[in-house]
């Protein structure tokens, strides 16, 4: 990954290319679903009257973007009925994504969370985060494959401002209407919240007119030995099963981890670090069945494993054999850790601005709007500084920035609701992260080798959200019984192993990412 010579004109002049402008539209549409499960869902449980620690919980209904690897492989090799057809197979699985999107949304709007309906809202959001996860695996392929590495991190960097336009929208476009409509703190509106919902529903359609609009990238990987109807079907009911197993274990299990939570605490003296260790065992025991499951249906002949093999172990196969054992651990343990200082703080960002004081409006228009544009800045900044001075450089100093800044949000605790303060921290933040975002996807892209587009990208952008967003759940715990400053701070400490990683991991990125792209 070697640094570029191009000129800076030549750079600017890149970001008029018809690829590199297509993924502004389409980062919006993925940009779009997020906050939906994150923040604007939040303020909207808050108000309705749900408590912190129940609120934070709700982000673990986006772990579908963190298990997006299990289906990747579908999304890379099943053909669509009709779709596939006539729109081709990364514009097909796209809309289809897309429409499910839209059904999510709608769901979670006619689900009044102050009713006693929870679970439908965490199964509508569960969905939506499965959809909007899909969607992701099928853009990132789309972006691989439609364009040579050396548009790749300006591809990136438009991604990420059409990205954060769609959380704009979903963001402090959701919280203006539900203000604007009606529904405050301390004086709930159902309907409110319902018709902001409709309308980032609606708003989706932006996805579906560039999906339609257009082309299908050029194919560009070896030729698939051919596969039939039962093939595919066959990992289909692979895949349901060993879902539906995950589900049933998590769900069954609620009663029994309640009791051994309580035990836990009593032991541990930490009801955080007692939930932590349930809810992890949890999810241990519904992923250990769902392979139990899958291990099953392939002994008993129902998939082919000669098709499991190329399709699930083959692009693990070719990472390891590209960069060697370790190596390659070092870098899947980067990209597993590289966000988690942002992600942990960002999701109970809204709900600490909504503690300090600041209104609806107030975190709309600074934190989301003015927030967009420092985001959508750093981001530009991001890609033009990876291809000038190569993408390493910048992957250490957007995880240096990203860590420190986290620190300022002390200070804003501190002050409380000041404006000016808010303002401060933003641009700093917001700067950073958009740098930093920029130069990992840049990063992840070099990765990825052409043949195996979507496994290995889907591999590689759900190990970077996995751990940080299981941590995050517990984010409400952790500040009930620590407080804002601490757990700041802890955020910041975080960091720091990232930078010694990406020091560490510099050395192994032989060969050049060109290499990847036959």
């Amino acid at each position: 990954m070697q640094t570029t010579s191009q000129s800076w004109r030549h750079s600017l002049q890149s970001f008029a290319h018809p690829r590199v402008i297509t993924m502004l539209f389409l980062g919006f549409s993925a940009g779009l679903p997020l906050l939906l499960i994150f923040s604007s869902l939040s303020l909207w449980l808050r108000e309705a009257g749900v408590e912190r620690a129940t609120v934070t919980f709700f982000s673990w209904a986006a772990l579908g973007y963190s298990f997006k690897f299990v289906w990747a492989p579908l999304v890379d090799r099943l053909p669509l009925p009709l779709l596939t057809s006539r729109l081709g197979r990364r514009r097909g699985w796209m809309l289809l994504a897309q429409g499910a999107i839209i059904a999510a949304i709608a769901g979670m709007a006619f689900t009044d969370p102050a009713g006693g309906h929870l679970t439908m809202m965490a199964l509508a959001a569960v969905l939506l985060g499965f959809s909007s996860a899909t969607q992701d695996i099928v853009i990132d392929a789309y972006r691989i494959e439609s364009a040579d590495v050396s548009l790749q991190a300006l591809m990136s960097s438009t991604y990420i401002a059409g990205y954060r336009i769609g959380m704009l929208v979903s963001g402090a476009g959701a919280l203006f209407l539900a203000s604007a409509f009606g529904s405050a703190k301390g004086a709930y509106d159902y309907q409110a919240w319902q018709w902001a919902y409709l309308i980032m529903a609606a708003a989706m359609s932006v996805g579906v007119l560039t999906t339609l609009v257009i082309s299908e990238p050029a194919a560009r990987e070896q030729p698939q030995p051919s596969k039939s109807t039962g093939d595919y079907a066959g990992i289909l009911l692979l895949f349901i099963a060993a879902v539906a197993g995950f589900i049933m274990i998590f769900h069954y299990s609620a009663g029994t981890a309640a009791g051994l939570g309580r035990a836990l605490t009593g032991i541990l003296g930490a009801q955080a670090a007692a939930s932590f260790v349930v809810e992890t065992a949890r999810l241990g025991a519904g992923v250990a069945t769902a392979w139990l499951i899958a291990i099953l249906l392939i002994r008993a002949g129902v998939v082919n494993r000669d098709m499991m093999q190329d399709t699930y172990l083959a692009p693990l196969k070719e990472f390891f054999k590209r960069y060697g054992l370790k190596s390659a651990l070092l870098l899947l343990l980067l990209v597993g850790v590289y966000r988690i200082s942002d992600i942990v703080l960002g999701v109970i960002a809204n709900v600490f601005y909504q503690d300090v004081g600041f209104t609806k409006p107030e975190i709309a228009g600074v934190v989301k709007t003015f927030g967009l544009f420092m985001t959508i800045a750093g981001g530009f900044l991001g890609g033009l500084l990876s291809v000038r001075y190569g993408v390493i450089r910048i992957l250490f100093l957007g995880a240096l920035l990203s860590a420190a800044t986290n620190l300022l949000f002390i200070a804003l605790a501190a002050v409380g609701h000041d404006l000016n303060m808010l303002y401060v921290v933003i641009s700093v933040d917001n700067l950073s992260a958009g740098l930093a975002s920029a130069a990992f996807v840049a990063f992840l892209s070099s990765l990825t080798n052409i043949r195996f587009t979507a496994m290995q990208y889907a591999i590689f952008s759900s190990l970077m959200t996995l751990f940080p967003k299981i941590l995050g759940g517990y984010s409400g715990t952790i500040v009930d019984n620590l407080g804002y400053a601490s757990f700041f701070t802890l955020t910041a400490l975080l960091g720091l192993p990232v930078l010694a990683l990406i020091w560490q991991t510099q050395n192994y990125l032989d060969p050049p990412a060109e290499m990847n792209r036959s």
